[in-house]
């Protein structure tokens, strides 16, 4: 070991390499059993991140206590206060991550961030020794470090695989240099000594650190544009949607309201609104809305139209109200036709979403009282004269949401009259499709949309763990895949990490369909009959809720005695439906108009 003199500083970076100082001076044998354990150690960081996550924690918390156990070994005859901290913390570090290994994973790819940063800034020390390309290329590698530590705090989820590359790229190098010295050591030994001469420096060195220092700097610069690229146009939730300190305990009052800074449809007005509702566990919650109010007079109050959006995420930013360009990207189907015939949208972004709370994903209850309370509080609008009437819209999760809308309405909201729900591709049965997607394997987009299920249940229900169903490597994974957003460009970052994972072993260890969240999930199913008429719509190549489900639900609502208008369009997928060219809109608009009017409802049951 290459134990300094008494009073000479010890570099920052020294204290980083605890390891190799410790196999300085040990005999050759150990050295080359050193590398041969760690050349396999690497190998598998590297090539299964998941599976060796745990082994990486481990590899790390006792290199830490090598590291405290090794400073206090150097510097035991004069050590200082801030020596003996840095040791300290060092075998502290080490110590919890020992003892707490098996209920910090989660941590642990910040843990490995962090480390990989405080690497860096030691490395960053050397520039100040040697060669000049050596002092540029120690640079280069510590200020890369630096970058990819912050990068990896700033996306966790990916941070298990970059971060797991980057130790296990490192930890074989050191490997291969710890066979490569015993190696060497060996044939020196058995061979005679040379005779001495002056060391040749060649341009052969210089060049190759010049070079590495370059692709080193190009390669972190790129990985900080990347990610710049990919967080840039994140909706940010201003103060308009924060809680207020009094919030009155009845739902559906009108908190506050303000023109929405979106771009509105031709022909209307649009405002954002905050209001009382009632969230999980029957506590008082706030969520947000945009009602959309036609510019043209009209005689009376107007129909609302109650809109429940589909899947956008779980998180906060991901509330539909919060993109300016809502109308173009989210949509609300047939929202022109609805201007011209004055009916006014009122579109809540459920609790959880823009403002604060818990996201109610395929939770129907908070659904369809999220929904409910937007119209309450958007009659109360000033110089905004809305009808009790109301019609009801959803695709998707929101199709899931307006039947459990119209399903609470007569006795959550008798104030409001629901002349109809129509529901268009609607996520009806949660737990037949958690099913589905268990089948098709838990992996790439539906790895993150099993995400989204499963965090806001384990919110909802205290019998809901995600630990009884994500391996303890990837339970913080989980909880980052429920941060991004549908449209957010770092959506991708989320789908190839769970591509990525599924190599190496199974992110979700037990059936999503199974269990407590199994049974919750059932009980979320939007069961009828209604007691208003229902129009139901699908497109027959519908990729995310298969054809097989439509027809088992519908085939459901018509035992129970529901009066159903029930249409399939042919050839069309899950959001292809809504486009102009299906006819679904068309038809979507004149069975509102006959609802207004008071024309019978169609059946398409079979007698």
């Amino acid at each position: 070991m290459d134990v300094q003199a008494p009073g000479r500083p010890v570099r920052f970076r020294d204290r980083l390499a605890a390891l190799p100082r410790l196999l300085d001076r040990a005999p050759g044998w150990l050295v080359l059993g050193a590398g041969l354990v760690l050349l396999v150690l690497g190998i598998l960081i590297v090539s299964r991140p998941l599976t060796s996550l745990t082994l990486l924690g481990i590899y790390l918390g006792v290199s830490c206590l090598v590291t405290g156990v090794v400073e206090f070994a150097i510097r035991r005859r004069d050590l200082r206060v801030w020596d003996a901290l840095f040791a300290a913390a060092w075998f502290a570090a080490g110590a919890l991550l020992l003892v707490w290994l098996g209920h910090s994973l989660a941590l642990l790819p910040g843990f490995l961030a962090v480390l990989l940063a405080v690497s860096g800034l030691g490395r960053l020390a050397g520039v100040l020794h040697g060669r000049l390309s050596a002092r540029v290329l120690c640079g280069a590698l510590g200020a890369s470090e630096v970058t990819f530590g912050l990068l990896g705090l700033l996306w966790p989820d990916v941070t298990v695989i970059v971060v797991a590359v980057l130790f296990g790229m490192r930890t074989i190098a050191f490997a291969v240099s710890l066979i490569w010295r015993s190696g060497r050591a060996l044939v020196v030994r058995r061979a005679s000594p040379p005779a001495r001469s002056r060391p040749r420096v060649g341009w052969g060195p210089e060049a190759m650190r010049w070079t590495a220092s370059v692709a080193v700097l190009a390669l972190a610069s790129g990985g900080w544009l990347a990610s710049d690229a990919l967080r840039r146009g994140t909706p940010v939730v201003d103060a308009f949607y924060a809680t207020p300190s009094d919030l009155p305990g009845e739902p559906g009052v009108l908190l506050r309201s303000s023109p929405w800074p979106g771009q509105a449809p031709d022909g209307a007005t649009v405002t954002r609104i905050l209001y009382t509702t009632t969230g999980l566990a029957d506590r008082p919650a706030v969520a947000s809305a945009i009602v959309v109010v036609p510019d043209r007079e009209t005689t009376g109050p107007r129909t609302v139209v109650a809109w429940d959006h589909g899947t956008t995420g779980v998180a906060r930013s991901c509330a539909p109200s919060l993109m300016t360009d809502m109308f173009r990207i989210q949509g609300i189907p047939a929202v022109d036709a609805a201007v011209v015939h004055g009916w006014a949208i009122v579109a809540t972004d459920y609790t959880g979403q823009g403002a604060e709370g818990d996201f109610p994903y395929l939770i129907g209850e908070v659904e369809g009282r999220s929904t409910l309370d937007a119209v309450r509080a958007a009659r109360s609008l000033e110089g905004v004269d809305l009808s009790a009437d109301t019609v009801i819209w959803g695709h998707s999760q929101g199709g899931h949401a307006a039947l459990w809308t119209a399903k609470l309405a007569p006795t959550y909201a008798p104030d409001l009259t629901v002349l109809g729900v129509a529901a268009l591709s609607p996520a009806a049965d949660p737990w037949a499709l958690a099913q589905r997607i268990q089948q098709q394997g838990v992996t790439g987009a539906l790895g993150v949309i099993a995400s989204w299920v499963l965090v806001p249940y384990s919110i909802a229900y205290p019998d809901v763990r995600i630990a009884d169903y994500v391996a303890p490597a990837g339970r913080g994974l989980v909880h980052e895949y429920a941060a991004r957003c549908v449209k957010d460009s770092s959506m991708i970052v989320s789908v190839l990490t769970s591509l990525a994972l599924s190599h190496d072993q199974p992110l979700y260890v037990s059936d999503l369909a199974g269990g407590a969240a199994g049974r919750r999930l059932r009980e979320n199913e939007a069961t009828g009959p209604f007691d208003m008429p229902v129009f139901m719509a699908w497109g027959s190549a519908d990729e995310v809720i298969a054809a097989p489900l439509q027809r088992d639900y519908v085939a459901g609502l018509c035992a129970s005695g529901q009066d159903l208008d029930y249409r399939e369009y042919a050839g069309f997928t899950h959001m292809g439906v809504l486009d102009e060219t299906s006819g679904l809109l068309e038809d979507l608009v004149d069975w509102t108009q006959d609802r207004i009017t008071g024309e019978p409802a169609a059946d398409s049951c079979p007698a």
